[in-house]
């Protein structure tokens, strides 16, 4: 039996547990919270992401080692890559932990990008004013999710302020390009080289937090899907990344712009376990285990709705056929995911209705 270890405890670490329970493959946790999700439904080692003694046990003890979050440190997975296999091999985290990196990448393989510029002082960022010019987003290079780690800009007046808003690090200028929709593709590579593909996703943001996903997109041509699959293939394949990739796309009239990239199971995949025949925590554990990948054709019309900050009170969802509640076991706080709901249906219209009634209850909370 193949045993995984996995950097990091929370969410996305219980569901790759829980999955890969499913099918077989057991799990081992880092984390240096001794009550971390993913302790929940797998053993744990507590201990710092750059405790090199929690680190050699981990390498020790597991035969592959993932991480459920790209602000793993690289050193770190290349500590354990010295010892184990690690897939995603350490340099998609590099690439994707820096957002200057991770432009350049987009830029490298084809990816169209929103027009951006590198800053590194007060002086550099009016500079970079002068050619992106406003409105526009400051967005430090490393360290930033969730809306974390960035300050929207209207006008020049209010550069001093951002600067200091983003704690005067390193960072990019980009462009506030006016988008239709956000949507996301989420990818998995075999250590073969084999790939494979989830359709779609159209997303939804308060506050800089996903809020909902829904599977698929709505009105996505073949051909945006296929472009799609194109630039998470060229980045996957430059990376020579093993294991679930997520783009995170702006569809622009009839192209894509590249946002951010996520070298991971990802939220916006969440409806995969009850709405494609092939859960991305499954396919993940599958391609770094190096193992055949299993199909990611729809079983349903699907979307999933983040409960942010609070849990509605027990039984306020209706968990009948096509609902399904899943809970993190973390406590309550601001902007903090809980858990989510997916709602699946055998028809768009299906969904649409029962996602209607679980959105309001979550906002009504």
């Amino acid at each position: 039996m193949t045993l995984v270890g996995i950097v990091g405890g929370g969410q996305l670490g219980m569901m790759l547990a829980e999955a890969g329970a499913r099918i077989g493959i057991d799990s081992l946790t880092l984390d240096p919270a001794p009550d971390s999700p993913a302790s929940r439904v797998a053993p744990a080692i507590v201990g710092d992401y750059d405790d090199e003694s929690a680190l050699a046990q981990l390498a020790a003890a597991v035969d592959v080692v993932t991480y459920e979050f790209e602000n793993v440190p690289v050193a770190s997975a290349r500590f354990l890559a010295e010892r184990v296999r690690v897939f995603p091999p350490p340099e998609s985290l590099e690439f994707a932990q820096d957002r200057l990196l991770e432009k350049t990448l987009f830029e490298d393989v084809g990816l169209v990008v929103a027009p951006f510029s590198p800053v590194a002082s007060k002086e550099e960022l009016f500079e970079a004013l002068d050619v992106i010019g406003v409105p526009s987003v400051l967005k430090t290079r490393r360290l930033g999710y969730d809306g974390k780690g960035q300050v929207r800009l209207e006008s020049v007046d209010e550069a001093e302020d951002a600067w200091l808003a983003v704690g005067e690090v390193p960072s990019i200028l980009e462009s506030l390009v006016p988008f239709e929709r956000e949507l996301s593709i989420i990818g998995v590579r075999g250590r073969e080289g084999g790939t494979a593909f989830y359709p779609l996703v159209e997303n939804v943001h308060r506050d800089g937090i996903l809020r909902v996903s829904t599977a698929p997109a709505p009105d996505v041509t073949r051909v945006l899907q296929a472009m799609a699959e194109r630039h998470a293939l060229a980045v996957m394949e430059r990376l020579g990344h093993v294991g679930v990739l997520a783009i995170e796309l702006f569809e622009v009239g009839d192209d894509l712009l590249a946002n951010e990239m996520a070298p991971r199971v990802h939220n916006s995949g969440h409806w995969t376990i009850e709405g494609a025949v092939t859960s991305q925590f499954e396919n993940h554990l599958r391609a770094i285990c190096g193992l055949e990948l299993g199909p990611t054709t729809l079983s349903a019309y699907s979307a999933m709705v983040n409960l942010i900050g609070s849990v509605p009170p027990e039984g306020s969802f209706d968990e009948t056929d096509g609902v399904h509640l899943h809970l993190y076991g973390k406590s309550s706080r601001p902007g903090r995911k809980l858990g989510h709901v997916t709602v699946s249906g055998s028809d768009p219209e299906t969904r649409d209705r029962v996602l209607g009634r679980v959105t309001q209850t979550a906002d009504n909370h």
